[in-house]
């Protein structure tokens, strides 16, 4: 079972990079991140006649998340996080698919800090603990996949100094990501590629791409039971290369 996390960077301007992923590479399971689409306008009926049945949480311009399994409807579990009733982003996902639970997770980026932004994502991160908490609780297979905002080590990014003073990489980011590794969850890509230096993401500034000069902010946290199934973890580096790509690049874990 080929499980991926995706932000597409908008659906709609990449519906055809997705559409192609989906043929070549057949995932079992995508996790989607910013759809930048509202609900009424999320293309379900191409996502269907690509074999793939969909849920999704949509919201006009921004944020978005969904999930999308092979020859399967996902089943809704849970939309949001509890904890912040004033919280109108569309960030969080859960669903059951083939005897596993999946979340699809857009954790806010939090720049500029310090201020509001990363007030929220710090928060955000608490509330997203509360619920994976929740999930272990379950004893049973489940995988935290997304966008998480978060380079959790030095080695996870092509440099220490140039992302020094932005949100990913704060102490307390990285604080919080450890603190939800530490309820018992396995960071998949960082277990099969211990070494570092693995990228998800490339900014479109600067030449990034052509200079390798990536980070890892995408992640696939596997609870106890899916980790005993883990097979391999990777990216699929490729596709950020091709025309009008996303700015990260598909990333997946295989089970058992």
């Amino acid at each position: 079972m080929k499980i991926v996390t995706y932000n597409v960077n908008g659906i709609k301007a990449r519906l055809p990079r997705l559409l192609e992923y989906l043929a070549e590479q057949q995932p079992d399971i995508v996790c989607l991140q910013e759809l930048k689409s509202s609900d009424e306008t999320f293309p379900e009926t191409d996502i269907r006649d690509a074999g793939y049945g969909a849920v999704w949480h949509g919201q006009k311009g921004f944020n978005g998340v969904a999930v999308l399994a092979r020859d399967a409807d996902p089943v809704e579990r849970q939309r949001g996080l509890a904890g912040d009733p004033e919280d109108a982003h569309s960030r969080y996902l859960e669903v059951d698919v083939d005897g596993l639970t999946v979340a699809s997770i857009y954790l806010p980026n939090g720049n500029p800090q310090p201020g509001p932004k990363f007030d929220y994502k710090l928060a955000w991160m608490d509330r997203l603990r509360d619920r994976a908490l929740a999930l272990l609780a379950e004893e049973r297979p489940a995988v935290l996949a997304g966008d998480y905002n978060v380079i959790p080590n030095d080695d996870d990014t092509f440099s220490v100094r140039a992302m020094q003073d932005d949100a990913l990489m704060q102490p307390e980011s990285r604080a919080r990501y450890r603190a939800l590794m530490a309820q018992g969850w396995t960071d998949a890509l960082r277990t099969r590629h211990p070494g570092g230096g693995v990228w998800t993401f490339w900014d479109y500034q600067a030449g990034a791409w052509q200079r390798d000069a990536g980070f890892r902010i995408d992640h696939l946290l596997l609870s106890p039971q899916a980790a005993d199934r883990l097979v391999d973890a990777g990216v699929d580096k490729d596709y950020r290369g091709r025309e009008k790509a996303s700015d990260h690049a598909p990333t997946w874990v295989r089970l058992r």
